[in-house]
């Protein structure tokens, strides 16, 4: 038994449209299309919820003071601003 749950969806006609086109260039049915789409948005607002609680929690104070160090490696052609 897999562990999936049913949910009806109502699509634009133009939208479900581009979707089955889609879909059929892929060789894939169009839920599982759809399904996919949902879980790379999921996949990309939790990244971006993870990146903005870690840049809350940054000392860029300390951040500063890291680039500011003397020392290192002059950068390489073509890495500067």
């Amino acid at each position: 038994m897999s562990d999936t749950s049913t949910y009806p969806l109502r699509l634009p006609r133009s939208v479900k449209t581009a979707v089955e086109k889609l879909a059929r260039e892929e060789g894939i049915s169009m839920n599982q299309f759809v399904a996919t789409a949902v879980a790379e948005k999921l996949a990309a607002m939790k990244t971006a919820s993870f990146f903005a609680e870690r840049k809350n929690r940054a000392n860029m104070q300390a951040f500063r003071r890291l680039l500011a160090r003397k020392g290192g490696e002059a950068p390489r052609e073509g890495d500067e601003r």
